[in-house]
């Protein structure tokens, strides 16, 4: 058994095809297939049930997949621990971010990394928190950016800032000179919201449980930036996050109004797994974003 054919199992099982998962291992599919069959031949049993249009694991495949991808975790572990007496800032940081943070805290956060750790680029993979989440645990990403609460005991996290939700209008709205609205009147409106799946879109309807009543008139679209567009043109009201109403994205179209006490909001953190070597890394974004200047948020210590 070699970590080789560890990577080919894993391929096959995450495409449940011979032909991708050869192009994603950078290898030839008869190599692959020859691999694959020797490691069962040496196993004495099948991993895959190979049918004529598609690929599936056998019971016991799937076991030992999942044991080839613990095992394959814990030898790139080696080489994070290895990094650890050389330089952990001079090497690219794969992080996740959520939909409705990434946007808004990378063009500030990104000045501020070039200043704390100039060496260390960032792979930036933007998804929802699931998906995240499923990339953290496998190991394809280094540290994610989320809102709490998240994780289990294998998952460390650090609280990075807290945000407030606002109201935003079309400048002709009723509410439009309104100095504060109050949760439960969103229900009255019709609100555009993130796809579900969305963390953001979640928090939204905790702070206003109206909003889940039959009958609320809820639209969603696909990005917040969509969302501010829609609600524009004057086919409804939305929640941003205060990050996503600084200066920059203002519209003489569109009026910005605060929540009225208890202000609904989040916390952002990062999270990574408890096993990840490079802790510089990860202090040196924390201290990144600690020093970003983003508009509404109250950094934490």
């Amino acid at each position: 058994m070699t970590l080789n054919e560890f990577r080919y199992i894993v391929a096959v099982a995450q495409e449940r095809n011979f032909r991708r998962a050869a192009e994603k291992a950078f290898i030839s599919q008869p190599a692959l297939s020859l691999a694959i069959q020797k490691l069962e031949e040496e196993l004495g049993l099948k991993i895959f049930e190979r049918g004529k249009n598609d690929v599936t694991l056998t019971p016991v495949g799937t076991a030992i997949v999942e044991q080839a991808q613990r095992v394959l975790e814990e030898a790139e572990r080696i080489r994070e621990i290895a990094a650890q007496g050389k330089n952990q800032l001079a090497a690219s940081l794969r992080v996740g971010v959520i939909h409705s943070v990434g946007p808004y805290l990378l063009p500030d956060l990104i000045p501020a990394l070039k200043k704390v750790a100039p060496q260390m680029p960032l792979e930036v993979e933007e998804n929802i928190t699931e998906n995240l989440e499923t990339l953290l645990r496998n190991g394809k990403l280094d540290v994610i950016v989320i809102a709490l609460p998240f994780g289990d005991s294998s998952i460390l996290t650090h609280a990075l800032y807290d945000e407030p939700f606002e109201v935003v209008v079309n400048s002709d709205h009723r509410w439009a000179d309104r100095r504060s609205i109050k949760a439960p009147e969103l229900a009255e409106e019709k609100v555009l919201l993130l796809n579900s799946g969305h963390c953001f879109s979640n928090q939204v309807a905790e702070a206003c449980p109206d909003l889940n009543r039959k009958g609320a008139e809820i639209q969603q679209g696909t990005s917040l930036e969509t969302i501010r567009n829609m609600v524009a043109s004057g086919l409804g009201i939305t929640v941003l996050p205060a990050s996503a109403n600084s200066a920059r994205y203002r519209s003489k179209l569109l009026d910005v109004i605060p929540f009225a006490k208890p202000i609904p909001s989040r916390r952002i953190a990062l999270a990574w797994r408890k096993s990840f070597a490079r802790t510089q890394a990860i202090e040196a974004l924390a201290q990144a974003v600690g020093q970003a200047k983003i508009t509404g948020i109250q950094h934490l210590p």
